[in-house]
């Protein structure tokens, strides 16, 4: 298998779920009401997942293009304090954010300067590029997951679509 073919296998998976439900259909039509909301028996209110998925790819493109990337605090600046946005504006602006940020991934990994088998050059040897964009395929396809579900203990998921 072609370098070319693994950057385009890589960038369709951080455009599209495939195999998994978007973050872009995760979130639309949320009910303002309900981003603050944690059903009974579950840890996260959708905000708090919608905000940590932002923190955590945020973290991981800063890592992978910042030569003085530093090492977050976990989990104080991976999640956020409140169940509940502050406003309907600082949920637009997450989910803009989270956008933003995974367009600036799929450059990235379409960038024939981005050697995927390289370390990143501010982690160690074994984390290579290939390896954070793994990682944050996974990551999102894990909490995107939650929120699904969150969504629909909260009676919000719209099943038809």
């Amino acid at each position: 298998m072609t370098e070319a073919i693994v950057r385009r296998h890589l960038q369709k998976a951080l455009a599209c779920g495939d195999a998994h439900v978007t973050f872009d259909r995760a979130v639309k039509g949320l009910p303002v009401r309900l981003r603050g909301a944690v059903p009974a028996g579950m840890p996260h209110s959708p905000w708090q997942l919608v905000e940590h998925l932002r923190l955590a790819q945020a973290d991981l493109l800063e890592f992978c293009v910042s030569r003085h990337y530093r090492e977050k605090r976990w989990p104080a600046d991976y999640w956020p304090r409140s169940a509940a946005p502050r406003s309907a504006a600082a949920w637009a602006r997450s989910v803009a954010a989270f956008r933003r940020d995974r367009r600036a991934m799929q450059r990235l990994v379409s960038m024939p300067s981005t050697d995927l088998s390289a370390p990143v050059p501010s982690g160690e040897a074994h984390q290579t590029y290939l390896r954070e964009f793994l990682l944050i395929l996974d990551h999102s396809a894990y909490h995107v997951g939650q929120l699904v579900l969150v969504r629909r203990a909260l009676g919000a998921w719209p099943e038809a679509a």
